[in-house]
This record gives C-alpha cells, structure tokens and sequence, in this order.
C-alpha cells in the first residue's frame, strides 16, 4: 500500500466579530474550533451561517424549478389517476433507491391505491444489476401497466425505455446520476443534473428528487393528500445521507429537518411510532436518530446489506413504510443478520483483494482492475472504496463468476452465438478522479455502465478485461501526466486529548450534518499513545461471532492524566503503534455507552519517538547483581522489575512509569523455567492449522506474544512449516497461511524441526544465563520503528 500524506488544512483565524456571532450559537462554549472549522468551509457572514445552521432560516426552491419536465410528469401522473391506469414505481437496491421507492410508494399512494393500481419494482442485485431490465419491463407490461416512474435510475437506460414505449408504456425518470448528451425518449425527465452546478438543487440524490415529484402534485393537487407532506421527509434524510452526495443547498436542509423527524418519532413508545421499522432498526444497530451517523454507520449500511447478501431488497420497503409492528420487527432482524453476514463477506473478499496487491507493481499502476470468479458481487464496491483510499488509486472490482443477463433474452435468436460470459463490480474513485469519464472513454469494451463522478458499477465480457485495464490506465496517465498521487488523509482541526469531550463536541456538532463536501471534523492529536489495548470480533444478532474486528483503547497525551476512550473499526490491538505517535480521529458520542469517544481514522509514529523511546531507555539500570543500597547518587529508590517481560507493551508501561516518577527502573527477575522446545513447535504448528482451517490472518506481532520466541527463532520456524507443506504469503502487517502438496522428504523435514527447535533452545538459554530478553525486545522495537 502507498504511503499516506497527511495534509493539515489552512488553519487560519476566523476574525472576533465572527467568532462572537459563533459563540452566540454555543451558550457556555468557547466557540473557538466551530468558528476555524465554518471560516474554513467558507460560511463567513451572518447570513450564511444563520442558512446553514438553522433550517428555519434557509429557503427551499420550489420543484417546478425543474422546468416543463416536472410539469409533463405531473401531468401525466394526473392522466393515469384520470384513467385509472396501473402504475409502477422503478427503483434501485441500495439505500438511496430503496429510500425513493418508500417515498414514492408513500407519497404516490396519496392519489393511487396501493397493491391495486400502484406497485413497485426493486431489481434482484445479483441477477439483474441496476437500471430498467426487459424482463422486469416485460412482468410489468403483463400485470397491465402502462406508466413507469423511475427512481434513482434510468437516465442511461435508452434500449430498454424504447422497447417499453413499443409496448405501450410510459416512463418517467426521476433520477441523480450522469446525463447522456441527448434526452432520453420519456414522458419526463427529472434530473437535477440538468441544472446549472451551482443550483441549489443541483446535487439531490434520487430519494430527494423523489421527494420533489411528490412535493410537486402535492402543490398541484392539495384537497387529495390526507397525510402531510413532511412525514416523507425522515426517508429524504436516510437516503440523502447514506448516498454519495453533496450536503448542501436543499440536501443540507432536507437533511436537517429530515433528522428532526427521525428523532421525534424515535422518542416515542414502539407502538405509537409512525415508522415502527426504522425505530426497530435504530435499536439493532445502537442508534437513537439524532445523528448523521446514525444513518451513514447505522441505517444505511444495513439497508444496502440486505441486496449485498440476498439480491432481492425489495422487503426493505415494507420495512420503511408499514405500520405493522410484529412484521417489520421481524424484516428488521432479517437486515440485521444480512448485515452481519455482509461484515464477514467484506473481510473475506478484502483479504483476496489484498493478496492480488502482493503481487502487483502498484508503481506503474494508475488504476486498479482486478477480478476473480469468486468474489461476491454485493460487497465489491464497499471493498473497491477501501482500497482506493489506502492506495490512492481508483479501483476496479469484478466477479467473473456472472452468467448472461436475462434481458438480452430477447434480442437473440436460435442461430445467435451463445452470449459471453459477463464480468460485473463496483468501481470507486479517489483524489478528484473523475470516474464516470475514465470509465465512458472505455464504453465501447463495456456491456452496462452507470453512476457518478465518484462511484459507478459496471458489466463487461471477460475477455475485454485485459484490454479495459491497460486502456483505463493508459487514459489515465495521459490525464495526470504518469504522476500517481499518495493517498491523502485531511485534518481539519489540531487538538489534544484534554479538549476531547462534551464541549468540543457540541462545537463540531454545529456543523451537522456532515457528508460530502461538509465532511465530518477530521482532529490531529500530537505525540500521543495508547493504553488498556484490546481487541474481540463483533458479534452478531445471536451472539455467534463475525469475522469483523474492532480494536478498543484508551489515549494519552501530555496534556491529561486521564485516557480518552476510542475505537478503530477492522483493526488488531497489534497494529497501534507501542511507541508515541501521531493520530487523526473522529469525536462522537456513543448512544449505547452514553460516553464520548474517538473513532480512530489514520496513525503513524511521532517522527521524534524515536529520540523519545532511546531516552526512556537511558532509565532503565541492571541491579540483578547489585544492591540498590550499594549503588551511588540516587536519592530514591528505583522501581524494580521483578518478572522478565516477554512483550514491549509489558516493558512499556513501567518505562512509562520510571518517567513520570522520575525513578529508574532496576531489572532484576529471576530465571524463569522454560517450556520443552518442542512444545513450542507443536503450538506453532497448531496455529497454523487454525488459521488455515478459519481462513483467517495473523501479524507476526501476534505470533511472537504468542509463542513467546524472537522474530529470527520465528523465521525459522516458517521454514520448518515450509517443510511441513505450508505456505506463508506477507499482506501488509498481516500473515496468511494456507497448504499445498509436501514433497519434502522426511529427512528433511526432520532437519528443519530440529533447526527450529535448536533455536528455541539456544534463546531460552539466553534468556536463563545471559538475561538478553530486554536487549532483544529493545533491538526489536527500535528496528521496527526506524
């Protein structure tokens, strides 16, 4: 993986008469970093600010602001309920799609009856991908309906909106993404991005270009509706939030007021909630609905889990939408479960992308493609998003595993060559990158292409992939002149660990909600370090673990006394560095453990711990063979270390001590009684075998608290497992394991147990007769840092 640059942004003084306009915002607070952080983002007058925080002041543009477009579409809206026609709402599977669809389905049920002349359509993830299908068009068509409403999609989708007008039926496309340069053949088109980009409206994601349909036939046609418009906006604020949009303009204040209903309802008894699925979910994942996080760590996830795992998320309406307390209470265990299965799949798929990186010049590569036929397509573009970030490069994920789509059923024949064999993924974009067009300029290799600037998913024939991948990258050189960006990590604020906590928190909370283009406070904590480090796999709705990690802490810095709890999502306790560092968090509060806490974002060594790890080894003196009462000039007495530590975490919490007591530190254990040698060989032995029989990882970190050996007893070790028939493959900070055919004789077997077992031998003398441990683990340390 690339090296990250960390990039502090302008840290610039906001001037006084904006800094007590702030504090006005904030009774009892300093207001200090809530000003740096809104003069940074450009809100500098009193208008603006007053816009932006309160959504009471900001004026919504009026939906007719879409033009004749929105007129022709609720004018044919008006024609089908004339006519009693069948209408059908067209969605997506992710959260943004699922979310218009419940608005539509809500919104639309106003002047239609449900289930009787109005339905919905979700395509099956893993059988259909996104966008209209003929097969779904053709289901539709023989259940007699004649008008299509889109949400979310269908902008691109020009083949199959011609063969749904040559059958008959009408399409309206509500949708966000990407224009082709000519309108397509539609009733309407409501699409925010044929409007100037600095509209106010411009970047609505679909459930909010839903919102505006609806917002315009209730303007329309007032005397119909029975249930007001604003109790659609809770769904707006899901979607909003958990899609890739810009959270400005209208998407900031349907986002807020969004939010404040989501909070209202949640406070109420389970039995009076007006949406008792969305409260059911809320309190599966731990969230009470006042924060953005909630959505974009809690609901979202959840909701785009359930098409990632099973491919039909069309009971994800009902979810949103029924009042049926027991059967959404059910739909909402069944999102949990998928959600917890989606962890474990992305770990699995993550640590096979991983492994094709190992063998990858990433120096010469401008964008990632990989595929493989076992990779599960539903994860692939949370995964793809991961990478990109670690490597700095847009990344491109397929499954190879994929058979022809139904809906080209229809334009084959019995003499037509049997179709290929399609490849279909996730792709994700980093550092401005514009993937939409990168993709497009390769339109003529794809099948299927869609999405944004910044996400897209895509299908092509297998055998186009090598072909895609070199013309990608070679496009994308031709772009930024063969230079490949490190990936970038922003700060926005410096701070210490005694400014952590309620006050900071409300400061930044201000600012909410956060998303693209207002995202959420990036803090810079200084030479700080970790204590009380554990980690342990999340557990899923019936307590059986899942293999996702989350590693807990506590941070230091000179500033406090006291640890500030924290959090860092799919890592190992292993990977924290021992010695001070730097770090960039995230503050929250936790609902569930009504604490504050930080979600670690990036961390890397203080670039003076070095210096500072040799000073505090300057503490430490060797009395095993003195008394302290014999040894001169020292007017306390030292801490003394009893029992010979065996990790660096050990021997660092009495350094640590030494120092702020201003006492050395006396080594003086006695000779511990060693475990037979090939007892440690049977262990590590039995470790690999675990880890080859879970598919899981290990850090050579973990292997040497373990077995209690150095790292070069541990390199010969893997020899010895080389010999036995494994194989040892280096991702990152991690091992993985697996097993092959053993054609080593048995002599030689035997010579590399006995070399590794020699070696166990040899240190645990050292360790009982030479007392080299804590030189071995100071070496160790030092070499690993440097």
């Amino acid at each position: 993986m690339s090296e990250q640059q960390w990039i502090l942004k302008s840290t610039e003084e906001p001037p006084k008469w904006f800094l007590e306009i702030v504090k006005k915002q904030l009774p009892g607070s300093k207001g200090n970093f809530a000003a740096q952080l809104l003069w940074q983002r450009e809100i500098r007058d009193i208008t603006q600010l007053e816009n932006y925080i309160n959504p009471q002041n900001y004026q919504p543009a009026s939906p007719f602001e879409f033009g004749q477009e929105i007129q022709l579409a609720v004018e044919r809206l008006q024609q089908a309920r004339n006519n009693s026609e069948k209408v059908a709402i067209w969605g997506d599977f992710d959260a943004d799609g699922i979310t218009s669809t419940a608005v539509l389905w809500d919104g639309l049920g106003q002047f239609f009856p449900k289930n009787t002349q109005l339905t919905y359509y979700i395509p099956n993830r893993l059988t259909e991908s996104h966008g209209l299908n003929i097969s779904g068009i053709e289901k539709l068509n023989q259940q007699g309906y004649r008008l299509i409403v889109t949400c979310d999609t269908g902008s691109t989708n020009i083949d199959e909106i011609i063969y749904a007008n040559s059958i008959g039926i009408d399409i309206i496309v509500t949708d966000h993404h990407t224009l082709l340069p000519e309108r397509p053949p539609v009733t309407a088109i409501i699409n925010p991005r044929s409007l100037a980009d600095s509209h106010q409206l411009f970047h609505l994601s679909g459930v909010a270009v839903a919102y505006k349909l609806i917002e315009a036939l209730y303007l329309s046609f007032p005397q119909i509706p029975q249930q007001p418009l604003e109790d659609l906006l809770d769904l707006v604020a899901v979607g909003l939030i958990a899609d890739l949009v810009q959270l400005s303009g209208d998407c900031r204040y349907l986002a807020q007021i969004g939010i404040q209903q989501l909070q209202q309802d949640f406070k109420k008894p389970p039995a009076a909630r007006r949406r008792p699925g969305v409260g059911r979910l809320l309190e599966l994942c731990q969230k009470n609905g006042d924060r953005p996080t909630d959505i974009s760590f809690g609901l979202g996830p959840r909701i785009n889990a359930v098409s990632r795992i099973q491919g039909d998320a069309s009971f994800c309406v009902e979810l949103l939408t029924s009042s049926d307390q027991k059967r959404v209470c059910e739909l909402a265990e069944v999102t949990e479960l998928a959600n917890t299965r989606r962890k474990s799949l992305q770990k699995d798929v993550a640590r096979h992308v991983t492994q094709k990186l190992s063998q990858m010049d990433l120096s010469t590569t401008s964008v990632i493609v990989l595929a493989d036929p076992q990779w599960a397509v539903g994860v692939l573009g949370l995964v793809a998003g991961q990478v990109a970030q670690d490597t700095g490069r847009p990344t491109i994920l397929l499954s190879t595993e994929v058979a022809e789509e139904e809906d080209n059923v229809e334009f084959s024949s019995p003499s037509s060559p049997s179709p290929p064999l399609l490849a279909r993924g996730s792709a994700r974009s980093v550092n401005s990158v514009d993937l939409y067009k990168l993709v497009k300029a390769q339109e003529h290799l794809l099948h299927r292409f869609g999405g944004h600037p910044f996400a897209a998913g895509l299908s092509m024939p297998v055998e186009n992939i090598p072909l895609f991948t070199e013309a990608i990258n070679q496009r994308l050189r031709q772009i930024t002149g063969g230079t490949i960006p490190k990936p970038v990590v922003e700060a926005d604020l410096i701070v210490t660990v005694a400014d952590l906590g309620k006050e900071l928190f409300l400061e930044l909370k201000l600012l909410e909600p956060c998303g693209m283009g207002n995202p959420v406070p990036k803090l810079l904590i200084k030479n700080c370090w970790f204590e009380n480090i554990w980690h342990r796999n999340q557990q899923d709705a019936r307590g059986k673990k899942i293999q996702y990690i989350k590693t807990e802490f506590g941070i230091r810095d000179d500033s406090s006394k006291n640890s500030f709890p924290g959090i860092w999502w799919g890592h190992y306790k292993d990977e924290l560095p021992p010695q001070k560092c730097d770090c960039i968090v995230e503050l929250d509060y936790n609902t569930f453990k009504r604490r504050y806490e930080i979600r670690l974002i990036a961390v890397r060594a203080a670039k003076n711990a070095i210096n500072a790890v040799s000073q505090d080894l300057l503490s430490i003196l060797d009395w095993r063979n003195t008394s302290p009462n014999n040894y001169p000039s020292l007017s306390e007495s030292p801490l003394i270390l009893k029992e010979c530590p065996t990790r660096w975490d050990d021997l660092r919490i009495w350094l640590r001590r030494s120092f702020y007591k201003q006492q050395p530190l006396a080594l003086a254990w006695t000779k511990p009684n060693p475990k037979p040698p090939e007892k440690t060989w049977l262990e590590l032995v039995g470790i690999t075998k675990y880890l080859c029989r879970t598919n899981q990882t290990a850090t050579r970190i973990q292997l040497l608290d373990k077995l209690s050996i150095t790292s070069q007893t541990l390199h010969v070790g893997f020899q010895a497992l080389k010999a036995l028939g494994f194989t040892i493959l280096s991702q990152d900070n991690y091992l993985v394991f697996g097993q092959k055919d053993n054609t080593n004789t048995t002599f030689e077997l035997e010579a590399a147990i006995d070399k590794f077992t020699a070696a166990v031998r040899e240190e645990q003398f050292q360790k009982n007769y030479f007392d080299k441990v804590p030189i071995t683990i100071i070496n160790y340390q030092l070499s690993s840092i440097s």
